[in-house]
């Protein structure tokens, strides 16, 4: 038997637009690395890159369950002794909000080059303004 690999037409990739305002961020970012995947295309295929691109607006009104808000920190290491670096939510929503997303969907695509390049198609925005217009983005439902 043979395996059969799809075509997958780099033209043929769509855009969709997510707006996070009270989206869960857990299931937002498994939706997201779904599509980037192309996990909703019935071309998929596990090692190549056949999803479409996603931007996601309104990035720093994105909502955690529980006490995660105050309670999860994000550490960042410098690579010299004693350079960790601990962060709560509430400090990453005020400095960078689209970290909290991006954090979020590259935990969820695989850790390998096609995860890299996966992560080139997610954009994330503050605010409900991007410019990604000339692509005409399809507006999509953020997952309940």
């Amino acid at each position: 038997m043979k395996t059969h690999l799809p075509k997958v037409n780099l033209d043929q990739r769509k855009w969709h637009v997510i707006d996070a305002n009270g989206a869960v961020l857990g299931r937002l970012a498994a939706q997201v690395a779904d599509i980037l995947r192309g996990k909703n295309k019935p071309v998929y295929t596990p090692h190549l890159d056949a999803g479409d691109f996603v931007v996601v607006i309104n990035a720093e009104k994105v909502v955690l369950t529980g006490k995660k808000e105050t309670q999860k920190k994000f550490m960042s290491y410098s690579g010299w002794k004693g350079g960790e670096h601990y962060r709560t939510v509430e400090e990453v929503r005020a400095q960078q909000p689209e970290k909290l997303i991006t954090h979020a969907v590259r935990g969820m695509v695989p850790k390998n080059r096609l995860g890299r390049v996966l992560m080139t198609k997610l954009k994330v925005f503050k605010g409900d303004k991007h410019p990604h217009a000339a692509q005409q983005p399809q507006p999509l439902a953020p997952a309940k």
